[in-house]
């Protein structure tokens, strides 16, 4: 693995999980990252992708050096040719340049700015770190995935099922603000190359791009997914097609005990922060069936294991 910007840089998804698994058990390689650095890089805020980075980078050995780049350093540049008489006092081809240097991994996290759909599948800001850093680069979630979180969600699904090949939804849900399609995305992707039967239940409107959902079985009868589901995958987005836009604010699609009645008491994943009584109702959300924690705990194996695979390939 030479860098994890999405899932396709995954060599083998299954090894991969059980090797995160096996970190979990015992960190067997605790001196691997030693003299290494980690550089995580954040244009947006983060909870527990950051901390849970950190916590798997410093499992292996490594140091950790953080930065919010949109409070702590110059405003950076990333198109090629630009002539920098703005506020952009430097560009990312120096930026990376030097961070390589630094750093011998170096993790973005940055978010889409929702108005620009297709400035925001060009993945500009990861993508030019990818070009111009001399060192293996990590997608910490970006305009269109979120990589991390989907091996985190696989690794959670694969602990926790009890069946060889259970029934997932991934089901929306309202929310006052307009998200990002990212972890939707990402979550789409992984399950794809898992033994499961997926099913996702949006809204009309909020279908997700039909380049990523592919052949995967769409509906948008939130009732009839959720009949003798194992797991449901809660999560909000804003439109695809309507890019950015919130076409929905009602709490019809909250995920409540009720709706789960007529199902196999399904076992719940959100990839937090979550609202609750908006996105997920309390009853759900501190149910024994809820995973939320116990996903969000994965966090740490899932960077270890990445991390581990990036450094055993410098």
């Amino acid at each position: 693995m030479k860098n994890y910007i999405t899932l396709s840089d995954i060599e083998s998804l299954d090894e991969l999980i059980n090797e995160a698994l096996q970190l979990k058990k015992e960190n067997s390689v605790p001196t691997l990252g030693k003299g290494k650095t980690l550089g995580m890089l954040f244009f947006n805020p983060s909870l527990r992708t950051r901390l849970s980075t950190e916590k798997a980078a410093k499992l292996l050995g490594m140091e950790v050096i953080s930065m919010n780049v949109d409070k702590d350093g110059w405003a950076l540049e990333f198109e090629d040719g630009a002539v920098m008489d703005s506020n952009k006092a430097e560009h990312i081809k120096e930026a990376a340049a030097v961070l390589s240097q630094y750093c011998d991994i170096i993790a973005v996290r940055a978010f889409p700015g929702l108005e620009d759909k297709e400035k925001d599948e060009a993945e500009t800001v990861l993508n030019s770190f990818k070009k111009y850093a001399s060192v293996p680069v990590i997608n910490l979630e970006s305009a269109t995935g979120h990589p991390l979180q989907a091996l985190t969600d696989a690794i959670t699904i694969t602990e926790t099922k009890d069946k060889d090949r259970p029934k997932v939804v991934l089901t929306w849900a309202p929310h006052p603000k307009a998200l990002p399609q990212s972890v939707p995305n990402s979550f789409v992707e992984v399950m794809q190359k898992m033994n499961v039967d997926l099913v996702i239940a949006n809204p009309v409107g909020y279908d997700l791009n039909p380049e990523i959902t592919k052949k995967t079985a769409v509906t948008h009868n939130q009732a009839e997914a959720l009949k003798d589901a194992d797991f449901v995958y809660v999560k909000s987005w804003s439109s695809y097609e309507q890019y950015g836009k919130v076409l929905k604010t009602d709490r019809e699609w909250t995920l409540t005990k009720d709706k789960l009645g007529n199902s196999n008491s399904p076992k719940v994943m959100h990839c937090l922060p979550v609202r609750r009584n908006v996105v997920i109702a309390d009853e759900v959300l501190d149910s024994q069936d809820s995973l939320v924690i116990q996903q969000a705990g994965n966090r740490t194996y899932a960077a270890q294991a990445v991390l581990k695979r990036l450094l055993e390939s410098k």
